[in-house]
């Protein structure tokens, strides 16, 4: 039996091949991976949208009973949106308005044009707002894009 397996020629891949594969398999996952990461960012902005819509229904049920729209812990809401990815926080609120704001952390901060996103009240009129930094300066087309609108 061993006399007839030295004729034969061994089967596989060679090194060249394999290195070949190797080659293709990377530049096609270093074209694949940016749309990627942009989907999840998308996928996970979804949470600072059902976040702040929590933040806006609990500040409504507030004020139908107060004088004056309440701080995060007074609505009972966390500070932090349940996937973790978002902090919130409320600021200025008064007799007629407030703001809410959702900030992207860890990971997601690399969703870079809707890091920072904004539900303004002010006399019952709601703005949305988003932003790559606190100014919340995104143009019309981007803030519709980071609203999913």
């Amino acid at each position: 039996m061993r006399l007839q397996s030295i004729g034969r020629r061994a089967r596989g891949f060679t090194l060249i091949e394999m290195m070949i594969a190797t080659s293709v398999s990377g530049v096609l996952a270093s074209v694949a991976y940016p749309s990627f990461t942009g989907c999840l960012h998308k996928v996970h902005r979804t949470e600072a949208l059902v976040a702040l819509i929590q933040v806006q229904h609990a500040e409504e049920r507030w004020r139908s009973n107060s004088v004056a729209y309440g701080t995060l812990a007074q609505v009972g809401v966390s500070a932090t949106a349940p996937g973790g990815r978002y902090a919130l926080s409320v600021s200025a609120p008064s007799a007629s308005g407030y703001e809410a704001v959702a900030v992207a952390t860890g990971s997601q901060a690399g969703d870079r044009p809707c890091r920072y996103m904004s539900v303004r009240v002010d006399g019952g009129n709601a703005t949305y707002l988003s932003g790559e930094t606190a100014a919340l300066g995104n143009v019309t087309q981007v803030n519709r894009q980071c609203w999913n609108q």
